[in-house]
């Protein structure tokens, strides 16, 4: 959703102030006055959505002195200089120094909303050009740290794309080993919040009353061996993001104080009646089916919709086989340069072999398998063995099937017409089998 862009005013004249105000309200766009170049700094930022309107003469700074400044926050925010009569020599200076534009005294109410406006439809394409581009950085950021050319992982880093910057909490489904702290991690890395606290907390195997202290900290003598303040993860974690492993095990007592921390943003330690207001994204992680969970009384049911707002569901290595040859390849290089190794090379048949595996421990099973492959120890990590079931003829069928459409589809980016002709196989039979697979 594009930004409502505006136009900050400084002004210290009420009456030219008031004036230029009323003009640029009755043409519709949103205008903020003030009366020192001072409070306009308060108010701007890289990136401001809007243009600056700015007299020459102020007190304090005056408009040069802000225009220079402005210049050296953001090169491309627009300023519009507004001069007294006879000030051409300063217009001038001001015009070489960056200006956008300038008005001189006495000028019409109309002439001014004609530059302001062009002004603001340059401003809205710098600002989109720009967030194009962080989005493509965000974008080869994610293909980086969540390899996969598979449709489902594609659909993950789309989801993240589109959710990373928005101030919703998040709820994220998975096996064990599939990547959900990274996801988590690659949440907070582009939500704009990378230079505050990320804190990351397995509610798995703690009992309840070390939880309670870890969530929420504690005060002076809340308890035997409670000799001194402690900041909670949650306080500690505020103006960032909170990461919830293994949410599905926490406890009933302590998914009821959770509950309130969404809803109310506030916690209190234990051993104290003062609320402190917390401000963090929670990313919540989960093995379980929560939905499922809460239908059985084994987890809270209002919790559950709490964090369900935003759901991403990650595939399990089985389910995405095409994307075993790249992510072992890349687990392969990154140990053979932490042991400091040569990389083994990989045969076709070796990757293969690979892609045949259920992989039950996931991309952790995948990247320990890499790890032994670049020290030369331990059975081969392709040949099925102990923790793997073989397949039957038509699982591995079906298998070679789906890698080798989806690779295909990947080769065509998305177009089933091109895909199908490459395959040599009709349309509609590869619409069903793109079904089937669910690789649509």
């Amino acid at each position: 959703m594009k930004p409502t862009l505006s136009v900050l005013l400084i002004e210290d004249d009420p009456n030219v102030r008031l004036g230029c105000e009323q003009a640029m309200q009755l043409a519709g766009i949103p205008v903020e006055a003030v009366s020192t170049a001072e409070e306009a700094q308060r108010l701007l930022k890289a990136d401001y959505p809007g243009v600056v309107v700015t007299d020459m003469r102020l007190p304090g700074l005056n408009g040069m002195g802000l225009l220079r400044w402005v210049n050296q926050l953001d090169p491309n925010l627009p300023v519009i200089i507004i001069t007294g009569h006879g000030d051409v020599t300063l217009a001038v200076e001001a015009m070489r120094c960056g200006a956008y534009d300038f008005m001189q005294k006495p000028f019409s109410t109309g002439d001014l909303v004609d530059v302001v406006r062009r002004a603001l439809d340059k401003r809205e394409l710098v600002l989109e050009v720009e967030a194009l581009r962080r989005r493509l950085d965000h974008r080869d950021d994610l293909e980086a740290r969540l390899i996969g050319r598979s449709p489902q992982m594609a659909r993950v880093r789309q989801l993240i794309l589109d959710v990373a910057s928005a101030a919703v909490d998040v709820l994220i489904f998975g096996e064990t080993g599939t990547g959900k702290e990274m996801v988590a991690r690659c949440l907070h890395d582009l939500s704009g919040a990378r230079q505050e606290n990320y804190v990351a907390l397995n509610c798995g195997g703690m009992a309840d009353n070390l939880l309670d202290s870890e969530l929420f900290g504690h005060e002076p003598g809340a308890f035997t061996g409670a000799q001194k303040r402690r900041i909670g993860k949650i306080e500690y974690a505020s103006g960032g993001t909170l990461f919830l492993d293994e949410v599905e095990s926490m406890p009933m007592n302590m998914q009821i104080k959770l509950l309130r921390v969404l809803q109310e943003r506030v916690i209190e330690r234990l051993g104290s009646n003062q609320l402190v207001p917390v401000s963090c994204r929670v990313v919540a992680a989960s093995k379980e089916d929560l939905k499922l969970l809460s239908d059985q009384g084994k987890f809270r049911a209002d919790l559950y919709y709490r964090l369900n707002v935003v759901r991403i569901e990650l595939p399990p290595l089985r389910e995405r086989r095409e994307d075993i040859p790249a992510l072992y390849d890349e687990f392969l290089l990154q140990a053979a340069k932490r042991y400091n190794r040569p990389p083994p090379a990989l045969t076709s048949d070796y990757l293969r072999r690979l892609m045949a595996q259920d992989w039950p421990g996931n991309i952790r099973e995948l990247r320990n398998a890499a790890d032994c492959h670049a020290l030369g120890i331990g059975r081969d990590a392709a040949t099925p063995g102990v923790g793997n079931t073989p397949q039957s003829l038509t699982e591995a069928v079906d298998n070679y099937e789906r890698v080798l459409i989806a690779n295909e589809l990947a080769k065509h980016d998305g177009n089933i017409a091109r895909t199908s002709e490459a395959l040599k196989v009709a349309r509609t039979t590869l619409h069903d089998k793109l079904k089937k697979y669910g690789l649509i």
